[in-house]
């Protein structure tokens, strides 16, 4: 059974850096899927920020290109998400995800989901 946990912190200040890890269980990030990064604002639907392959390829959202960056750390078997700049429009619970497609927004793309965290920005 694999396993996703997405850790970090709750709270982090306009203009800021936010910083997520996904710890994943069960299984190896290397296998031949696409990690994503999910979130979702309060009252909105998913968006899809970016994917990192098991080759360690990384792709993005268009719109949150700019300001994203993901990462992976094979040994510990983690990948890692960075949104710089935040704003309190980046509020959201942010998830990671395994799936075998790219940019998908519905949870039945995905086969394994963490939990979430959610992420308030504000100062």
């Amino acid at each position: 059974q694999v396993q996703l946990q997405e850790s970090g912190p709750g709270l982090v200040k306009p203009s800021q850096t936010l910083s997520l890890t996904c710890t994943v269980s069960g299984g190896s990030i290397t296998t031949n899927y696409y990690w994503s990064w999910i979130r979702q604002p309060p009252g909105k639907g998913l968006e899809w920020m970016g994917a990192i392959a098991n080759s360690g390829s990384t792709y993005y959202s268009p719109s949150l290109k700019s300001r994203t960056s993901i990462s992976r750390d094979t040994s510990k078997n983690q990948f890692t998400l960075q949104l710089t700049s935040v704003t309190p429009e980046d509020t959201a619970a942010y998830y990671c995800a395994r799936g075998l497609r790219l940019g998908a927004t519905t949870r039945y793309q995905y086969d394994y989901w963490g939990q979430g965290t959610q992420v308030t920005v504000s100062s």
